[in-house]
């Protein structure tokens, strides 16, 4: 059993899209953020898109697999969930985050599954989309938003 130590993480629940977990990859591997993927995902771990987009940096990636949620939890015993939703009520910039979360994004196309949304709602947040005619942002993009803003609130940048 591996020992928790207090650091945000982020986890991808069955990413669909190589280039986004690359984009993804690279992130975390920028601000030494270990990154989690969780169940079956719409591609090989071996894609070139993937390898693409993150470039040479994969051998600087804390990437752990995992079958499913449990086996997540399981392994981050310490931590404390946020899930990323737009459906939630909450902003993300409501939160306080703190060094032990663990931001749980969905897949590309569908986000995280309804039912999982309803058991953690009061750890639900959302990024604001202003424009009504836009469903959702990348899923990159709002990985780096809310890493970026988990971060900066546990003071991890010097």
């Amino acid at each position: 059993m591996v020992v928790f130590e207090a650091m945000i993480t982020v986890t991808l629940v069955e990413p669909e899209i190589p280039p986004n977990t690359g984009n993804i990859a690279r992130l975390c591997a920028a601000t030494n953020t270990p990154l989690h993927i969780v169940g079956v995902t719409g591609f090989r771990m071996d894609d070139r898109a993937l390898k693409r987009a993150g470039l040479d940096y994969w051998p600087e990636v804390q990437l752990t697999r995992h079958r499913d949620l449990d086996a997540l939890y399981e392994s981050l015993r310490g931590a404390r969930f946020v899930y990323l939703t737009t459906k939630a009520d909450r902003l993300y910039t409501d939160w306080e985050f703190d060094a032990d979360d663990c931001l749980v994004f969905g897949r590309e196309t569908r986000g995280l599954p309804e039912d999982l949304l309803r058991a953690n709602w009061e750890n639900c947040l959302r990024i604001p989309i202003l424009n009504p005619n836009i469903r959702s942002l990348n899923l990159a993009t709002a990985v780096g938003i809310t890493l970026f803003e988990a971060l900066r609130q546990t003071r991890k940048f010097q």
